[in-house]
């Protein structure tokens, strides 16, 4: 059953939403389930880093995890996606979460330290973008292009003419908009420039790194949600379940149009836009980069496509023995726990033919 995203802070507060490691939990969850069968012969600590915006989704996994197999635990790094390819590459980490796949110059280096294997993706945490903002008494509309005018500065007030015609009879006040950016190298950023872009031709940046000519930057997913929830005034893009963890402080979620109205952000329209999820050729069908040019430019009614399919990215092959068995068992854990637990953190669970990819990646991990 498809419920809607809007959730009230007590439920995300159950989550942690700070920058610091994930250590493992080891106690037991009423109605969990009992240790997976051969657990005992995976054991040890599984060092992820990289994406906060699926930190909360680790905090789910990490207790699937250390349920179902009470030798190993997992201890994920939420330093951004620019820090987890760096650690990965380096050998620092066993997986790196990120919401960009690999660029060209990191392609190689993912695939020395595989020991000459293929380094594939897997975007097993999808999670939606939100347009957060703190405006007192104003439920609002965006389009894609004013946005893109707001994030450039071309829009300074709040009561810009340009975003009165989207929001008739809104109380729009004479105040300045401050915009929050991530100040710290993000695949979300990534992601929300290369929407912009997509969306509505009228932006230049590009990468991990926002441009800090507009605007107040703050690190990571909950540093710009703590800042919009501290300025009456202010908007960022930030992932769905930071949003929703600061609603009672006042921060609303608009609402976007893509090109055929207003849209919601919900799990219907989320699902809507994941119906289209179409991939880049990669070489290897377990190696699964999306197409975000397509997503991101796709103006289908009642879908969302603002949305990270953010990647953990692994070795095909490569790993000594140990690892490759702590790396399928807690990614099966992962794709096992596709719930709504996971819903309630602000994640779309992923389903059907795309859980069944997955599933045999992970499988084909040698």
């Amino acid at each position: 059953m498809i419920r809607n995203f809007k959730r009230t802070a007590a439920i995300f507060g159950i989550v942690a939403a700070t920058s610091t490691a994930l250590v493992a939990c080891t106690e037991s969850s009423e109605g969990s389930d009992s240790a997976a069968e051969g657990s005992e012969d995976v054991s040890g600590t599984l060092v992820g880093e990289g994406a906060s915006s699926q930190q909360n989704a680790m905090s789910i996994f990490q207790k699937a995890f250390a349920q179902a197999y009470p030798s190993a635990e997992l201890s994920y790094t939420s330093s951004g996606s620019g820090a987890g390819v760096k650690a990965f590459t380096n050998g620092t980490a066993v997986f790196a979460g990120s919401d960009s796949a690999l660029k060209d110059d990191e392609i190689e280096p993912a695939k020395q330290r595989c020991e000459g294997n293929e380094a594939w993706h897997l975007p097993s945490t999808i999670g939606p973008v939100a347009i957060a903002y703190k405006l007192d008494g104003v439920d609002l509309n965006l389009s894609t292009a004013n946005l893109a005018k707001i994030f450039k500065g071309e829009i300074k007030k709040w009561n810009d003419d340009a975003i009165a015609a989207e929001n008739e009879g809104a109380n729009l006040p004479d105040k300045n908009i401050t915009v929050i950016f991530r100040s710290d190298e993000s695949g979300t950023s990534d992601n929300f420039q290369k929407f912009l872009a997509g969306a509505t031709g009228n932006w230049e940046g590009k990468g991990k790194q926002f441009p800090d000519s507009v605007g107040e930057g703050a690190n990571g997913s909950s540093g710009v949600a703590d800042q919009v929830a501290n300025i009456d005034g202010a908007i960022t893009y930030v992932e769905a379940g930071f949003a929703h963890q600061k609603e009672a402080e006042g921060v609303k979620i608009a609402k976007i149009d893509f090109g055929s109205g207003p849209v919601e952000l919900s799990s219907e329209t989320v699902g809507t836009a994941l119906e289209n999820l179409k991939f880049k050729d990669t070489g290897s069908e377990h190696n699964m980069v999306v197409d975000s040019s397509a997503l991101f430019e796709s103006k289908d009614a009642g879908a969302y496509p603002l949305i990270l399919t953010t990647y953990n990215i692994v070795c095909s092959a490569g790993y000594d023995e140990e690892t490759s068995k702590l790396v399928k068992a807690f990614f099966t854990t992962v794709l096992d726990n596709q719930n709504a637990d996971l819903e309630n953190a602000g994640f779309i669970p992923v389903t059907g033919t795309h859980l069944d990819r997955l599933k045999a990646a992970v499988d084909a991990i040698a």
